[in-house]
């Protein structure tokens, strides 16, 4: 049985940072794309970051590139989401997802969130002074 687990969100004040985690159990996540969404008050759930599987690029939405890295740890089966200067329009609660394929080109320039096979619960982000 598939699962994802975030952790690491919290209250922080902006310019702070945070690392999200998502660990996953009942199968290999190096297998896998993986994508970080993140869905604030009154808001539809948005892509944040992606990650492919085959070729090992990456994606960020445009709101957070240069501030969001998004990683892999194999042995750990875990991908982490790294948020440093962080807004309060980054407050959300932030959900790791994977896609178990097919996986077309350029993979992570589509639109990824309908591919996703498994969400997790997801993970409350809050930036504010």
């Amino acid at each position: 049985q598939w699962q994802l687990v975030e952790s690491g969100g919290g209250l922080v004040q902006p310019g702070e940072s945070l690392r999200l985690s998502c660990a996953a159990s009942g199968f290999t996540m190096d297998f896998y794309a993986v994508g970080w969404f993140r869905q604030a008050p009154g808001k539809e759930r948005e892509a944040v970051s992606c990650s492919s599987s085959t070729d090992g690029t990456t994606s960020y939405a445009e709101s957070v590139k240069g501030r969001f890295t998004i990683s892999r740890d194999a042995a750990k089966n875990t991908v982490y989401l790294q948020m440093n200067s962080l807004k309060p329009e980054d407050t959300a609660v932030y959900y790791c997802a994977a896609d178990g394929g097919p996986f077309p080109p350029n993979y992570c320039s589509g639109d990824i969130q309908s591919r996703m096979d498994a969400w997790g619960e997801g993970t409350l982000v809050t930036v504010s002074s």
